[in-house]
């Protein structure tokens, strides 16, 4: 459970809230790293409330009104969870698996509804043009993260043939040596964030490379560092991360930077398929 002053508050008025109030308090709850960044409009639809109902819910907890709260919510989001803490806080021994199937695919239908609603189109549109232009594409990316990165590398590298995945912390340096303004750095890092990746990242931004972050939420140390930044709900009732929504953002890049190139890109896929063909590739 969390013990933050903001959520120790929701949790004790549990009782006195109304339906309404307590579908807005479970919420928060649930969510406690991509709800505080909702506006009371955003949150309300969400929920499936009335915008007044989430201001008048403020109030109820004794802020000023929901900027007050959100302010709190954010600050409490401050605090890092250890994995055993999470671990502790998430999970039911005496569950069936089946729970944990219904539990875990619900809450990633709501990661990837919540993550369509957050994201700005403006901006994705903007990165795949970065992509695009780019000269050479590093992708940054470690622990669990780089379960991303390589499908990203993977298929960027087969259509563009200028990708690269700087995977290993001790080679940093002599990846990244002659790196310049043309060049793209996609990074990406999610809470809790690895401090790597947030070096690297602030050292390619001082060489002047563009800079793409793919991350969690407004507060992610990895935000200062992104010329542009994909935000992408990542949370489960578990000490994983769930990487479904920031797995559709990577497929949408690709798919989108593959219909802007759609000539040169149905040139060399015709091309591989020969290669493949050479080779028995696939199962026939």
């Amino acid at each position: 459970m969390i013990e933050s002053d903001v959520y120790r508050r929701i949790i004790d008025l549990q009782d006195k809230m109304s339906k309404s109030q307590k579908k807005i308090a479970n919420y928060l709850i649930t969510y406690p790293e991509t709800a505080p960044f909702l506006t009371a409009s955003k949150l309300a639809k969400t929920v499936g409330v009335g915008e007044a109902t989430v201001i008048r819910f403020a109030v109820f907890l004794d802020y000023k009104g929901y900027p007050d709260l959100q302010r709190h919510l954010q600050e409490a989001l401050q605090r890092k969870w250890t994995s055993a803490e999470v671990f502790a806080r998430t999970t039911d021994a005496t569950e069936e698996p089946e729970s944990a199937l219904k539990e875990i695919l619900s809450d990633d239908i709501q990661n990837l509804k919540t993550t369509l609603h957050q994201i700005d189109t403006e901006v994705f549109q903007q990165a795949v043009t970065d992509i695009v232009n780019a000269k050479r594409i590093y992708i940054i990316a470690y622990r669990s993260a780089a379960s991303i990165a390589l499908f990203l590398e993977f298929y960027l590298d087969l259509v563009l043939q200028n990708t690269e995945l700087v995977d290993q912390a001790d080679g940093v340096s002599e990846h990244l040596l002659d790196i310049t303004e043309e060049d793209l750095v996609i990074g990406f890092g999610f809470s809790r964030y690895t401090k790597r990746t947030v070096e690297v990242m602030k050292y390619v931004k001082q060489r002047g490379a563009k800079t793409l972050v793919i991350t969690d939420h407004l507060m992610s140390p990895l935000i200062p560092y992104g010329d542009k930044n994909l935000l992408a709900t990542t949370e489960i009732n578990s000490f994983i991360d769930s990487f479904s929504a920031p797995l559709s953002i990577v497929s949408a890049l690709i798919t989108a930077v593959t219909r802007s190139e759609h000539e040169k890109v149905e040139s060399r896929l015709q091309h591989l398929e020969e290669l493949w063909g050479n080779f028995n590739v696939f199962h026939e």
